[in-house]
């Protein structure tokens, strides 16, 4: 049972700065040159209240304002547990490390994602919780997504199927990826402490999910996330569980534990490139304090590349990121009040380049590391440590800030990061870094090149808000490669700043040949009623599909397909042909035309009796929506092939009809004979009397 004590934290940040030119790399091997400095920014960050246990924090642009949010479900406290927090708590940033709060839902205490899962242009959440008591479709299963709609306050559940493969108590940790490569966020997650196990769900893209690859059982720290160990482009995981650290992924939904020679279990994951080789190292703390870091050689060997970093210590979580921006990854950690910063020189040795504590005891509970709050071109901390004494505790969530001001526009990549292999088709990140002096709004194009760091570029986005992050669907099409670049341009005030990817990242893309020559034909004119055939051919391509607009509404699909047109006229049918690397189109012009009358003919059945009715039938031999009308001789008029009528009188009846249709009219007559009524003979007999 947890028991709150209300404590001021205040927090003594130790600020030494040497500044080095920013954006600019290193060499190999060659030791940081900056020391960076944090100064907390937490203005805003309560209300809420936190309470105990562990929760955590994703930085994003959730309201697409160019400034990064903080978003969390919350610790054991949410929904209302001895505090005011609870649901979907998104602090909106102001780009100055201010904040303030929207909290939306009534569930909470576990791990969140960030992504935009139904390609909306909106970011989307997934969590995993313990505390799903709302009682309602948002907030009521223990994995969970929602979408958002770009305000940050507004949530949809979009979770049918998730949580259904024997999870139960709570999942926690969470993470998105395109584990598929279908052009859509797929979700993973880890369980609460034991025994719900690791799951991956596949995004189904109208709302509901399935299980690609899941177990049951084991215990957990509770953390998950996707990455590419081996670098081939599929999405692997880290976690922090009791069955292994490692699984790769198969590019389809499955994965295989790849533990080789590492613990089985360790207490906080991450994964980052550490050594420019297109690979993703993983990073992870074990139970005596000490920060590891791992490289994947072959199957089942592992390196490790820890080198000098602390072999024991009070570190408890740590993070992979470029922190000083000299183009190396560098480590961050977290523990028992104490953060410390790694630089990382691309070859495996490290240097403290940053340190500072919260308040005691500062046992980790949240910690990320990554985001440009303040867009001083530096990444900034945000974490939760439990802070109080005796029985008496609290979480506290602070964020810290870098420190240093820029005076020069810059922009500097981040991902996708060298050497990286990607896949056709597939969704995935692009990643920034900028400085702006002033802090002022502004905007990034994104451009892609497939031949080398001069380009031709081809637009990926013509603008997005400055906000570090875009999702990106690499184009179906794209050609295999291994000289992709992405080029990078900040605009500000009229101001610009232009970066190019420092070096080249990999596509895999498709093998078809892509499509030429596509011609359509038909063979129309076509007499209303029948069928015409329209035929779709390609001078050369390869796995081509075919799609078809008819004209009149209708739509199919395949090189060959026949089709009634419902009324005479000229028609224009649109083809539309793809595969993985092209699409085409053509058309072709139709006609439907009606049929000429010929062959018109009039009968009846008489001779008709006075008082019957008489039969009159019409056919013809050729024409299509033929009307007839008729004039039966007796100054009656009737429509329709075949009509009865009873004649007034006796006599000789001459009746007309009269076909038509868009192209002809035609007549005839036939005659009708009406009879007299038959007399009755009554014979009377005598009666005859005695």
């Amino acid at each position: 049972m947890y028991r709150i004590m209300r404590v001021l934290v205040f927090t003594i940040i130790t600020c030494l700065t040497l500044t080095a030119p920013w954006g600019t790399g290193l060499p190999a091997g060659e030791a940081a040159t900056s020391i960076l400095s944090y100064v907390e920014s937490s203005n805003g960050l309560v209300p809420p209240e936190l309470e105990g246990g562990h929760t955590e924090i994703e930085m994003g642009d959730v309201n697409g304002d160019g400034n990064i949010d903080l978003v969390s479900i919350g610790d054991h406290g949410s929904p209302y547990v001895n505090t005011d927090e609870h649901g979907l708590m998104v602090w909106f940033g102001d780009g100055n490390a201010n904040w303030s709060v929207f909290q939306a839902g009534e569930f909470g205490y576990g791990g969140i994602a960030l992504g935009d899962v139904n390609n909306d242009g909106f970011i989307d959440a997934g969590y995993g919780m313990h505390h799903n008591y709302s009682g309602v479709d948002l907030g009521d299963q223990i994995l969970e997504v929602a979408l958002g709609d770009g305000t940050g306050q507004n949530w949809t559940p979009w979770d049918d199927g998730l949580a259904t493969n024997g999870e139960d108590y709570g999942m926690f940790g969470s993470d998105f990826a395109d584990v598929d490569h279908d052009g859509d966020l797929d979700i993973g997650s880890i369980s609460f402490g034991c025994c719900a196990g690791v799951h991956v769900y596949l995004n189904q893209g109208d709302g509901s999910w399935g299980q690609s690859f899941g177990f049951i059982g084991g215990n957990s720290d509770m953390q998950f996330i996707f990455g590419d160990v081996n670098g081939d482009g599929n999405a692997d995981f880290a976690v922090s569980h009791q069955y292994g650290p490692v699984y790769l992924g198969d590019g389809i939904g499955g994965f295989s534990l790849e533990q080789g020679n590492l613990p089985a279990f360790v207490n906080s994951v991450d994964l980052g490139d550490v050594n420019h080789d297109g690979r993703e190292e993983l990073a992870y703390t074990l139970t005596n304090g000490a920060i590891k870091v791992w490289k994947w050689s072959s199957p089942g060997i592992w390196q490790d590349v820890s080198g000098t970093l602390p072999a024991s210590g009070p570190y408890e979580a740590v993070q992979l990121f470029d922190m000083n921006m000299d183009g190396d990854v560098d480590v961050a950690a977290f523990g028992t009040g104490q953060v410390r910063i790694w630089a990382g020189d691309g070859v495996g040795n490290w240097s403290e380049i940053a340190s500072f504590t919260t308040s005691t005891p500062g046992y980790m509970q949240a910690f990320r590391a990554g985001g440009d709050v303040d867009h001083n071109g530096y990444p900034d901390i945000v974490l939760v440590s439990d802070e109080g004494s005796g029985w008496y505790y609290q979480n506290h969530m602070h964020f810290y800030k870098e420190s240093s001001s820029p005076t020069q526009l810059s922009i500097m990549p981040v991902s996708p990061s060298s050497f990286e292999t990607l896949i056709a088709g597939s969704v995935t990140f692009i990643d920034w870094i900028s400085a702006v002096p002033g802090g002022a709004p502004g905007a990034v194009a994104l451009e892609l090149s497939t031949h080398g760091p001069g380009g031709p570029w081809e637009p990926i986005i013509e603008e997005v808000p400055n906000n570090g992050r875009y999702q990106w669907r690499i184009p179906p099409g794209a050609p295999s490669t291994d000289e992709a670049y992405v080029r990078y341009t900040l605009t500000v005030l009229g101001d610009v700043a232009i970066a190019v990817s420092p070096a080249p990242f990999s596509i895999i893309g498709s093998s078809d040949e892509p499509i030429s020559g596509l011609t359509a034909i038909n063979d129309s004119p076509t007499i209303l009623g029948n069928t015409t055939t329209l035929t779709a051919t390609v001078e050369s391509g390869t796995n081509v599909q075919y799609e078809w607009d008819l004209g009149d509404g209708i739509t199919a699909t395949g090189a060959i397909v026949s089709h009634a047109f419902p009324d005479i006229g000229t028609y224009t049918a649109l083809v539309t042909a793809t595969n993985e690397t092209s699409s085409a189109q053509a058309s072709t012009e139709l006609l439907v035309y009606e049929d000429a009358i010929s062959g018109l003919e009039a009968v009846n059945d008489s001779p008709t009796i006075l008082g019957e009715t008489t039969t009159l039938t019409a056919t013809v031999i050729s024409g299509t929506n033929v009307i007839y009308d008729w004039d039966l001789g007796d100054g009656t008029i009737a429509s329709g092939a075949v009509v009865v009528h009873a004649y007034p009188s006796i006599g000789l009846f001459s009746a007309t009809v009269t076909a038509t249709n868009a192209v002809s009219t035609v007549f005839t007559q036939t005659v009708i004979e009406v009879l007299p009524v038959t007399p009755t003979w009554v014979t009377w007999l005598p009666i005859l009397r005695r």
